[in-house]
């Protein structure tokens, strides 16, 4: 083991000659970092302090953990701070930059976990255009003495979550295993926040389809909701085996008694998974219908157009036989010949159109 770290610190010093940081006091810290707070025994530390104090005051003492959070650090931001935890290469090559799915990765004695946040947008009127899901990222790395969460996106501020944790003294003394229990707990919260959200959507949908009018605008809206759907679904299906791995491998950084809470999360994560399910499945059966609609709106189109084709065929018919420029023409010097032959056609139109009036076509 002593060896082992010999060769860590060898590594990072080199890492860090690699990428010129080695005066963190100058690296721009201040401009991503949000929040910074030293907790011991699950009670916060009064008083502000800097990332380095806060880090110096934790090893020094070896008691509690510090938590840091971010927001869309830069490389060189990250690299300040990945410094003055003494993180390994490679945990900072894979969190320095946006992941497109959530997963778990666990370096030795530090652990990185993605989760990707997700937020409802209001809109006025659901259109083809709508925006309804925005997706963000946040990214949890957690140490024996720390917690690192970076956030990016617009959304998804774990300030609500501080305070709430710093309400439960008893969990935040389980370490910094606890805050990520409680991060993956609370996104997985907010996943199911949308997905009831989006039960609006599919409801008004359905009723716009079944009744009004059946027109292409419908199906616009139904394959953006879609969308949609597949954008929360992209956040929420990822997740399974995080979870799993969390909650059943005994990974260094996660302390024992918060495994189990884990379970929890992921049955969540099911209830998100299987309300999403329901939610495609509803919108396929509303888009089928809306094109059987569309369809049967054509061919009632189709019936009226040939329905006046037969009606008007009759004028048609007679006059030609009238319009021909021949010398023995029935009835061609017959008084009443014009009026007999518009009441024909006035009898045979009328009749027609009532026989199509019956049978529905008009």
């Amino acid at each position: 083991m002593p060896v082992m770290r010999s060769i860590r610190r060898a590594v990072r010093r080199a890492y860090r000659r690699t990428v010129d940081l080695s005066h963190p006091a100058r690296s721009p810290l201040g401009s991503s970092v949000m929040n910074c707070v030293v907790y011991e025994d699950g009670v916060r530390l009064p008083g502000p302090r800097s990332v380095e104090q806060a880090v110096r005051r934790v090893r020094r003492s070896g008691r509690g953990f510090v938590w840091l959070g971010l927001h869309e650090p830069s490389e060189e931001e990250f690299g300040g701070i990945a410094e003055l935890f003494e993180l390994d290469p490679p945990v900072v090559r894979d969190a320095a930059h946006a992941h497109r799915r959530p997963k778990v990765e666990s370096y030795g004695d530090t652990l990185l976990a993605v989760f990707k946040t997700c937020r409802y947008v209001e809109h006025a009127e659901l259109t083809a255009t709508s925006e309804v899901v925005d997706t963000g990222e946040i990214l949890v790395l957690t140490g024996t003495d720390f917690v690192i969460t970076v956030r990016r996106g617009p959304h998804g501020s774990l300030g609500p979550l501080r305070e709430a944790l710093e309400e439960s003294p008893e969990q935040l003394a389980k370490g910094p295993s606890a805050v990520l229990h409680a991060v993956a707990d609370r996104l997985v919260d907010d996943l199911l926040t949308v997905a009831d959200a989006l039960q609006d959507d599919v409801d008004h949908v359905e009723a716009v389809v079944f009744t009004e009018p059946a027109t292409r605008r419908e199906s616009g809206m139904i394959y953006q909701l879609k969308r949609e759907l597949l954008e929360l679904r992209r956040a929420v299906a990822p997740l399974d085996r995080p979870l799993h791995t969390l909650a059943t491998a005994p990974l260094a950084p996660v302390a024992p008694d918060v495994r189990p809470y884990f379970r929890d999360v992921a049955d969540h994560r099911t209830r998100v998974v299987e309300q999403i399910a329901a939610h495609d499945a509803l919108l396929d059966s509303i888009l089928q219908a809306h094109l059987a609609q569309l369809t049967v709106a054509q061919n009632e189109d189709m019936r009226r157009i040939t329905a006046w084709a037969a009606i008007i065929a009759v004028p048609t018919m007679v006059c030609g036989v009238y319009g021909m420029n021949f010398d023995h023409m029935p009835e061609l010097r017959w008084t009443y010949g014009y009026p007999l032959a518009l009441g024909v056609i006035a009898v045979a139109c009328f009749l027609i159109h009532r026989g199509f009036r019956r049978n529905g076509w008009l």
